[in-house]
């Protein structure tokens, strides 16, 4: 079976095409900004052409897609509309109640207001209780008066149903969607008890918003991308990475939107994980790099860290997603000047359209692609393996405007943007180790993405990190994570017990209630159920504590022993993060959650022999490029990577070549390449 993976970037569509399990072909076409599917369907065109492909010959088409972080940001989501229960249509206001900024007196509102305002949220006379009791019937009149007036008034696309309590009792809400469907079939709609059936109504409501918000927006890009593929003659199966790091069918990803929020970054993460397996590191942290961001993850012991605490834009997003922080830091980062005479580089970007300067495309600020272009690092003729010219000396303009409001020569502005993104990417790496009680000389770091080979081995100066991995296809590793990633579903719900008073047969039952869901999903993807994985877990907390922490059962096994257990590992687990633990007091469990995994086939590893290549044959020339250790341009190889010799450590600094991406080993490294085609570069340290 011939599969295709895309994924798209601010800045590139990543497509890579995998043959026969083992043969991999790879390429970047230009993100196409509104229409995506444009880009798409360029890329697949012109792997397809590279490849030797029909299109009637792919059986799978995998996508990462940024569509629904887009339209949070860009708020260009569905118009939408709220019922909630009578007495609470403030909430959304309301929210935590808990400020980033204390004492800016001119703060904006930290809630997702835009979602939908005041007079588009209507009270629904119904109650139910804490217990899940139906304290007070639901008015169906009253959702059939307030959806009319709603649409009337203000042409509402979508609805959100999110009543109180509805995580104990959902039924209201069930006969809320029954009513919106049956009375109005043309819009949208989606009840917080299927989204989010757990406590914390802030928290609840925002996420089944967001989910109302994008189902229109979602339900139409998938619908134009299967339309395309059809067109091109790609009957094989659509499917959808989520936010979790597992992929879905292009029909479940539309009945849940909410979950393909954080997809690109995630399947970046999934494809570091997928290398670390495969050479034996499994302390690994990711940092992928392209146009437009900065994707950080951390897989400690083989493990992918997970979380439910997600943001974007600073709002809450509670849905299982890949534990990344983002940054924007990337190619297309602009370099200007604060208010105080300081260099400063992103989080604007010049994205693809029109990219920076050296594109030739009508971009007048510098960008840090520009900056790497005068150091010397990159060949303006092999940019994009060639596809696409660099203009040196109009990058160098760009930078020379600035550096004179600097007081700076060129080359030092170009050596001082590249200086300004490389200490923000350290810091967020810091924020994902040091600041979690994380030692990162533990750790190697994995380079992703077009960019994040240039500039890691600068910033890991800043770092107690020894050890920098760059795998074959960096540039497009994102793409490639696609591939490697399971079919998998997830469901959860709030428990609200303590262990002392554990109630085992309400545990088993919500555990059945959950199986089931996830079952039903498995089962529209057409997998063999007996080969799906499943894991119980809980989140839990000491009594009176705010946040929780996610623990595995042993082999799902709800019983005094299995309680123990797992009582026992949060407690560990709580003195590992928060550097304390009580034997005495006694712990909730919040949620119950499960996941649902399928294993699909993974690509088959191919291995290099040392054979009689040598670094003559690699070597495709010299390159004058600025370090500033030697504070000037000093002449240095250049080298094919596809022609490296297999375990020759090379002294840096050098730079090394592909068609996606450019490697620079800076002075004081080591390089040498292994046998899955991994360069490995050892810093030494003074």
């Amino acid at each position: 079976m011939i599969e295709i993976a895309v994924d798209i970037g601010g800045t590139f569509t990543d497509v890579v095409l995998l043959k026969d399990e083992r043969t991999t072909f790879s390429t970047k076409v230009s993100t196409t900004p509104p229409d995506l599917v444009t880009g798409i369907r360029e890329g697949v065109e012109k792997i397809l052409k590279i490849a030797g492909c029909l299109p009637a010959d792919i059986g799978r088409f995998i996508h990462g897609t940024t569509v629904a972080t887009n339209a949070i940001i860009e708020k260009k989501g569905a118009t939408l509309g709220m019922l909630l229960t009578k007495g609470f249509e403030d909430t959304l206001e309301t929210g935590r109640q808990r400020k980033e900024r204390m004492y800016d007196l001119f703060v904006d509102p930290e809630v997702p207001l835009f979602l939908c305002p005041r007079k588009m949220r209507i009270g629904i006379d119904e109650r139910i209780g804490p217990n899940g009791e139906v304290l007070s019937p639901l008015n169906e009149e009253e959702v059939i008066k307030g959806v009319r007036d709603l649409k009337n008034r203000f042409g509402i696309q979508a609805i959100a149903v999110c009543y109180l309590f509805s995580f104990r009792n959902s039924t209201h809400e069930r006969r809320t969607k029954e009513i919106i469907r049956k009375e109005f079939p043309d819009l949208s709609v989606s009840i917080s008890s299927e989204i989010d059936p757990v406590f914390r109504e802030y928290e609840r409501l925002c996420v089944t918003g967001f989910d109302t918000y994008l189902r229109p927006v979602i339900e139409k890009y998938i619908a134009n991308l299967d339309e395309e593929l059809q067109r091109i003659g790609i009957s094989g199966r659509l499917q959808i990475m989520q936010s979790r790091g597992g992929i879905t069918s292009a029909n479940v990803a539309i009945d849940k939107p909410i979950t393909t929020f954080l997809s690109g970054p995630a399947a970046g993460a999934i494809a570091g994980k997928f290398i670390g397996d495969q050479i034996g590191r499994p302390n690994l942290i990711t940092m992928d790099m392209g146009g437009t961001s900065c994707d950080v993850a951390l897989i400690s012991e083989g493990r992918l860290g997970v979380t439910t605490e997600g943001k974007i834009s600073g709002y809450p997003i509670r849905v299982p997603m890949v534990d990344v922080d983002t940054i924007g830091a990337g190619g297309g980062s602009i370099a200007w000047i604060d208010a105080g005479g300081g260099l400063r580089v992103g989080p604007q970007s010049a994205g693809a359209n029109p990219g920076p300067v050296c594109y030739g495309q009508g971009g007048s600020q510098p960008t840090v692609t520009d900056a790497s272009l005068a150091l010397g690092y990159l060949n303006p003729d092999f940019f994009a393996g060639g596809e696409r010219r660099l203009d040196r000396d109009a990058a160098m303009r760009a930078i020379e405007g600035l550096a004179k409001k600097l007081g700076l020569t060129t080359i030092q502005c170009a050596a001082g943007i590249h200086r300004v993104i490389n200490a923000s990417m350290a810091d967020q790496i810091r924020l994902m180790t040091v600041y979690r009680g994380v030692d990162p000389r533990r750790f190697s770091l994995l380079l992703l993405g077009g960019a994040g080979p240039v500039h890691g081995g600068s910033l890991v100066r800043e770092l107690p990190i020894s050890t920098l991995i760059v795998p074959e296809t960096p540039g497009v590793l994102s793409a490639f994570g696609l591939l490697v990633a399971n079919i998998e579903h997830d469901s959860s719900k709030t428990f609200g017990m303590r262990s002392r008073i554990f109630d085992y047969s309400k545990a088993k039952e919500i555990f059945q209630e959950l199986d089931g869901q996830c079952r039903k999903k498995m089962e529209q993807n057409n997998v063999e159920l007996e080969k799906v994985g499943v894991i119980h877990s809980a989140d839990i907390r000491y009594v009176g504590q705010s946040h929780s922490l996610e623990i595995p059962f042993d082999d799902r096994t709800v019983t005094p022993e299995g309680l123990e257990k797992v009582t026992s590992r949060f407690r560990e687990r709580h003195e590992e993060i928060f550097g304390h633990k009580s034997m005495e007091d006694d712990v909730e469990f919040v949620n119950l959650r499960v996941v649902h995994s399928f294993p699909l086939p993974k690509p088959i590893e191919q291995r290099r022999t040392a054979g009689n290549s040598t670094l003559d044959d690699a070597r495709k020339g010299f390159r004058k490029a600025y370090f500033r250790e030697y504070e000037e341009f000093r002449e240095i190889p250049v080298y094919d990577r596809s022609r490296l010799p297999v375990n020759k450590e090379i002294e840096g600094p050098m730079i090394i070549e592909q068609a996606d991406t450019t490697t620079v080993v800076y002075p004081n490294q080591i390089c040498q390449c292994d046998e899955t085609n991994n360069l490995i570069i050892q810093v030494r340290r003074s």
